[in-house]
């Protein structure tokens, strides 16, 4: 793969805008029948650009795509995954969750084009496990929140973390079969009720 250059803040915001663009296109059509023509149209850009920015063509267009995809995992869960220090709030975090899974059906955007791009590729790995590294922290730093604010009793914060993201992970990956999010919240309400029986509170 091209070693990638580094970009004025223009040529970035060009980039930018192709990825979304390819982004908001796939989420419609099929990857395997979108062609590089198709993301031209859509986003107007040249091929000229493209291929300015992804030199190596679809499979590196799609893998930007993809971390695209995964940053929006992550962004589509703010405010309420930074701000987890109470109960009520890990409720509100629980219904951004299950609404955003329920909109996507049985379309995961990044399922889809990890089956294009190879998910064993280096590529797709790193992606995946920075995704996943990062959303842990996230949910440690809430559990975290909980502790320091009274709302619960001492727990193993690592493990506590990597059930409830290995649970979403299942219920999605169930989901992907059924289009159905009921799997997806049994296995956070499961995680809570019994995360809240640790309540120092309680």
């Amino acid at each position: 793969m091209a070693v990638p250059k580094r970009l004025t803040p223009k040529g970035a915001a060009t980039r930018d805008r192709i990825v979304a663009g390819a982004a908001e296109l796939l989420r419609r059509q099929s990857v395997v029948t979108t062609t590089l023509d198709d993301v031209l149209a859509h986003t107007r850009s040249s091929k000229s650009q493209l291929f300015h920015y992804f030199p190596d063509g679809k499979d590196q267009l799609l893998l930007a795509v993809a971390q695209y995809e995964a940053d929006r995992v992550i962004d589509e869960q703010q405010p309420q995954l930074s701000n987890l220090g109470s109960w009520e709030a890990w409720q509100e975090w629980r219904e951004v969750v299950v609404e955003r899974y329920r909109s996507l059906g049985d379309n995961c955007p990044m399922g889809t084009l990890f089956l294009q791009v190879g998910r064993n590729s280096p590529g797709a790995q790193a992606i995946v496990r920075q995704l996943l590294t990062d959303w842990q922290r996230y949910l440690a730093t809430g559990l975290e929140a909980l502790q320091a604010n009274g709302h619960l009793g001492p727990i193993d914060i690592d493990q506590a973390s990597a059930a409830l993201l290995a649970g979403i992970q299942g219920g999605v990956a169930i989901m992907l079969s059924t289009g159905q999010t009921t799997y997806l919240e049994a296995a956070i309400d499961q995680w809570l009720a019994r995360l809240r029986q640790a309540d120092a509170h309680a």
